[in-house]
């Protein structure tokens, strides 16, 4: 159905001529790590960032996708949360700068064409946010 894994992943085929080089899952869903799977172009890259918990720890992987278009899978734990707050006094106090790994902030909706021009050369440095 529309909004469906298959969906979104068909939705990144069209806009990226053949599917993302890498992808990111962040929130931690099965749908959300299904999608970024099926969303990948072939010998493209998915990492895992969000956690999996409880019931859903384990999700069913389109594996015959993984295999079949020689994806890979990376996991990515992170820092722990108890050390946020010293990183977040850190970036306060300004001795971390996050905000020079920005490139270009953009509007939801220029994020498409944004997309389909990830296959051209970057036109900007640091990476694209989306501010809705």
């Amino acid at each position: 159905g529309s909004g469906s894994p298959a969906d979104i992943a068909a939705a990144v085929h069209a806009a990226t001529g053949g599917g993302a080089h890498a992808s990111l899952d962040a929130l931690g869903s099965p749908a959300t790590a299904v999608a970024s799977v099926l969303s990948l172009r072939r010998r493209g890259r998915h990492v895992q960032i969000g956690l999996l918990l409880g019931a859903h720890a384990r999700p069913a992987l389109p594996m015959d996708r993984v295999v079949g278009w020689e994806l890979e899978l990376y996991g990515s734990h992170g820092m722990a949360a108890h050390e946020y707050p010293a990183m977040l006094a850190r970036i306060a106090a300004g001795d971390l700068r996050p905000d020079q790994l920005v490139g270009a902030v953009i509007s939801l909706d220029a994020a498409p064409g944004a997309l389909a021009a990830m296959g051209a050369a970057p036109t900007t440095s640091g990476m694209t946010v989306i501010a809705p």
